[in-house]
């Protein structure tokens, strides 16, 4: 069961420079789309991705943006590689548990060409 989030963010509702973000390269990302007038949502659903015997959620996992008009999450991977190691496979697993979710995983390389191609500097 995907479990939407109480605390999810309509970019209709807020711009980007008002939004609490993890982190600031998730900021830079969501003005590009409202640049754009791209509709966002930020972490709106997480997806549970493992269970322990006794059915109890261990592990879920929660997309940083999810692009309304496009049907398809975004995850932003700026960090040390170890974290993405760890990310690569939380999508690989939400892939296979829910094969009609979309999503992309923006590494750091990408998110950096990215922002240079808007010539802006990118926080992460």
């Amino acid at each position: 069961m995907v479990e939407p989030r109480s605390n999810a963010i309509l970019a209709s509702d807020a711009p980007a420079s008002t939004v609490k973000f993890a982190h600031e390269s998730e900021r830079d990302f969501a003005a590009i789309l409202d640049f754009y007038q791209i509709r966002w949502e930020y972490e709106p659903r997480s997806f549970p991705l493992r269970w322990d015997a006794d059915g109890r959620l261990i592990e879920s996992f929660t997309p940083d943006f999810y692009l309304v008009d496009q049907d398809l999450y975004i995850e932003l991977t700026t960090l040390k590689q170890s974290l993405v190691t760890k990310k690569n496979r939380k999508v690989r697993e939400l892939r296979a548990l829910y094969p009609e979710i979309r999503i992309k995983l923006l590494y750091r390389r990408d998110f950096q060409k990215l922002m240079a191609k808007y010539g802006l500097k990118a926080s992460g």
